[in-house]
């Protein structure tokens, strides 16, 4: 593989590189010429360098990208360390981070003396936003986080199609579609939208080295269904945030709407049902849910693991007991999640299987069951109840939050609309001087 090494007085090729690499050395003063120059303290702090957190002036740069089936001690060969080094840091740095998780085409950086070739700092960047560093001097290894910037994103729409094709043409990433599902499951039901439907969503994006890794959960949101609107305006309230409606009633259920991220539903509750693989008709008394193999299954709310396993009928499945009242079962799961067994506490929306098609299943999905005193019932029909509305000694400051976050999302202008012209403040009179 072909290495380039830029450097700021000569072109260098070291020679059994194992990837692509870059280097530079930065601008470095000799101890004789700082003697003559003396530059102020200040001017010295100035021009140094840092890197990664680290002081890398004058100091050589190289950096590669991971190939495919490279190790850290294929990666480090090149650069003189010593195999009883590379060794003592895989070993110290298994509980921060297993060297054994290094990855094709991740960056990395080797940070080497201005007169030596022996590298002195390793780091890898496991994902856009990390970075971990490995001082292989002092054997000393730390996970860090690259400088994080938050910008706020806005987004409103008029539902065409589908909210996820038209939130998604709107540049609205699906983790915030999930949410927005999530944060109206209850109120609306997405399979019935129509043409004409709007909606407004603000959030922020997070931000490293200018590219958007993430997004932080929904700040305010706003749909409007049928003509009739839903805000969805956050209050703190004893303690904890919650998203409550213009009326001060609280969207937070005990159960989140849907087992699977927003999805399709394929199969409801129906007594009369013709079986597809039994070729008779039965009682279907779940919710099938349409998903591509190895979709994530959560858990719609809290409670313990009574069974998980399988059987030739249901396949991989797990059920869960949330209360003396309701019990919720997850069938046909090509897997079931790591540590999910009988006894186990679940929290809401964590994973505990994966969709599949075990059982008598004919294609991948899940069937989603729901009994509410023993007895198996329609879980789209079921009326969950809400959390505690605002409290009488929060409302005058719930109204005051209401009308600005109603004002911001008023401000996000739907595809089509014209722009809101604020009129200019009228020039002030100045009265002339008299003579």
């Amino acid at each position: 593989m072909k290495k380039t090494w830029i450097g700021i007085a000569a072109l260098v090729i070291i020679i059994g590189a194992a990837s692509s690499l870059q280097f530079f050395s930065l601008p470095f003063q000799s101890e004789k010429e700082a003697e003559i120059v003396e530059p102020p303290l200040i001017d010295s702090l100035a021009n140094q360098v840092f890197l990664y957190g680290i002081n890398v002036t004058g100091l050589n740069i190289v950096e590669g990208t991971v190939s495919k089936n490279q190790t850290l001690g294929s990666i480090l060969a090149p650069f003189n360390v010593p195999y009883q080094i590379i060794d003592e840091i895989a070993k110290k740095s298994k509980e921060i981070f297993d060297v054994r998780g290094i990855a094709a085409n991740k960056k990395f950086t080797v940070v080497t003396p201005a007169d030596s070739t022996k590298a002195q700092f390793f780091i890898y960047e496991p994902n856009p936003a990390e970075y971990v560093v490995f001082n292989l001097d002092s054997i000393d290894i730390y996970k860090a986080e690259k400088p994080v910037e938050y910008r706020t994103k806005e987004a409103g729409g008029i539902i065409n199609s589908n909210l996820s094709a038209d939130m998604t043409s709107q540049g609205v990433t699906y983790d915030i579609i999930d949410q927005f599902a999530d944060l109206y499951g209850w109120s609306i039901d997405f399979g019935a939208l129509q043409k004409g439907d709007k909606y407004k969503v603000s959030y922020q994006e997070k931000v490293v080295d200018g590219v958007v890794v993430g997004v932080s959960d929904i700040q305010t949101a706003f749909f409007e269904h049928k003509g009739e609107p839903h805000y969805a305006i956050p209050f703190e309230q004893n303690g904890e945030i919650t998203f409550f409606d213009q009326d001060g009633n609280s969207f937070k259920k005990a159960f989140l709407r849907d087992p699977l991220k927003y999805t399709r539903i394929s199969s409801r509750y129906n007594l009369k049902r013709f079986h597809p693989v039994q070729k008779r008709y039965k009682a279907h008394l779940g919710t099938d849910y349409a998903a591509p193999t190895g979709t994530e299954i959560r858990s719609v709310g809290e409670g313990t693991v009574t069974d998980a396993q399988y059987t030739s009928a249901n396949g991989n499945y797990v059920k869960i007991k949330h209360n003396g009242t309701y019990t919720t079962q997850y069938l046909h799961m090509s897997k079931i999640a790591k540590g999910i067994k009988p006894g186990t506490r679940i929290r809401q929306g964590q994973v505990i299987g994966y969709v599949g098609s075990t059982g008598l299943a004919t294609g991948p999905h899940l069937c989603f069951r729901f009994w509410k005193n023993g007895k198996q019932e329609d879980w789209l029909k079921e009326k969950i109840p809400p959390s505690q509305p605002i409290e009488a000694k929060h409302r005058m400051a719930f109204e005051s939050k209401k009308v600005e976050y109603m004002e911001r999302l008023a401000s996000i202008r739907l595809p089509g609309e014209p722009e809101i012209l604020v009129a200019e403040a009228p020039k002030p009179i100045v009265p002339a001087k008299s003579e």
